[in-house]
């Protein structure tokens, strides 16, 4: 089989891969992945989400398997929780500063494709 050309983007999908090589341990599954960048973007805007907001998306699965999925990120260091001071029974959700860092990580996968374009 012909190799096809390498675009910036098919670039970045092997330097992520390769990110994955060096880096081997527990990987975040697709679910995982769509609420920590939920988490992040709405970080990233200095809004605050709660368990509550995630868990109310539907789309990405039942609200067990969400809650599920946010505990694993909590488990695997990616996100922590945080008591709301005035109803301790809301908790938001943050990225940690291993997140942030993997984040930082793929951001220089990105920049490396675009610069080898």
């Amino acid at each position: 089989m012909k190799p096809i050309k390498p675009y910036a983007y098919i670039r970045f999908l092997k330097y992520l891969d390769n990110l994955d090589q060096i880096n081997p341990g527990k990987k975040i599954n697709v679910i995982e992945e769509q609420l920590l960048n939920k988490i992040t973007l709405a970080a990233s805007e200095g809004e605050g989400l709660l368990v509550g907001d995630l868990i109310s998306l539907t789309k990405l699965g039942s609200q067990a398997t969400l809650h599920g999925r946010i505990k694993n990120l909590v488990a695997m260091g990616y996100v922590k929780l945080n008591e709301d001071k005035t109803d301790g029974r809301k908790k938001f959700v943050t990225p940690t500063a291993k997140a942030l860092k993997q984040y930082e990580h793929i951001s220089a996968c990105l920049e490396k494709a675009m610069r080898n374009s």
